[in-house]
């Protein structure tokens, strides 16, 4: 296999972190190693040896691999400028802003520069492992879709689902899921995963394996949450209320709408 695809039932539901342990757990294991993301949307933006941009998370996920970050790894970042509008950086250079509805017309023709990038990472390495956007369960955006489903059967990369236990609702959010998604989309998903698990995992066992049943995809695991998380660079605005609290000298950060580069002060 020289791709895996890691989807989530919702935002925010550790695909970043996931994306970047199974890197680091590859390359010590001794495999050649990169991380791709089709399509991004963030304000936290990296710069690459060559200057161009893309998402904080996927620079995070090359140093796991010991890599240097390069544009090839998240070909489409999407930054927020307002609530309908956001620039579109393609493989690491600005080319525009659009509004949601423009970019929905224009996404489709952004398939070809992010299977280019793919395939060029997938010829280094012995291993791409991808990360998806929002969560395939987004049926009404299905059209076009260049960042979950869509991708994953451009490219033929089998897919495992990762539902978050710790917002609850996680057996809804994976069977949901299945439900919702078009059959040849299903059966691009090898199997789930639990992220997020607090506690004894052998409390979730019936839980575990009702998804099993219901869905016939197999479970890879239930995950332990990570408390050392927000130790890291975060993506998105979301996570900085669960930052760390410290005594003495505090540094404040603005929290504004759109907030960009804000882990520059870490």
């Amino acid at each position: 296999m020289k791709a895996l695809m890691i989807q989530g039932c919702g935002s925010n539901v550790g695909k970043s972190m996931l994306v970047a342990g199974l890197c680091r757990a590859a390359r010590r294991r001794g495999l050649s190693v990169a991380p791709f993301k089709p399509q991004n949307m963030s304000n936290n933006a990296a710069v690459t040896a060559d200057g161009g941009e893309i998402g904080r998370a996927q620079a995070l996920q090359a140093l796991a691999c010991g890599l240097e970050p390069v544009v090839d790894m998240n070909p489409v970042l999407l930054k927020p400028e307002s609530e309908a509008g956001a620039q579109v950086i393609v493989q690491g250079h600005r080319t525009g802003t659009l509004r949601a509805r423009d970019y929905a017309q224009r996404k489709p023709s952004l398939l070809a520069a992010v299977l280019d990038s793919f395939g060029r990472l997938r010829a280094a390495h012995d291993l791409v492992i991808v990360e998806g956007a929002g969560s395939p369960a987004e049926v009404n955006l299905r059209a076009g879709d260049i960042a979950n489903m869509g991708f994953a059967r451009a490219a033929d990369v089998p897919v495992v689902l990762a539902g978050d236990i710790d917002r609850g609702g996680v057996i809804a959010q994976i069977i949901g899921t299945q439900a919702v998604i078009d059959p040849e989309d299903a059966a691009m998903v090898s199997g789930f995963l639990i992220n997020k698990f607090r506690g004894d995992p052998r409390l979730f066992d019936d839980g575990y394996r009702l998804i099993e049943a219901r869905t016939g995809w197999r479970g890879f695991g239930v995950l332990p949450w990570f408390a050392q998380a927000h130790l890291l660079p975060a993506e998105d605005a979301q996570d900085l209320a669960s930052g760390p609290v410290t005594e003495g000298v505090v540094i404040a950060c603005l929290m504004l709408s759109r907030i960009a580069n804000f882990d520059d002060l870490d």
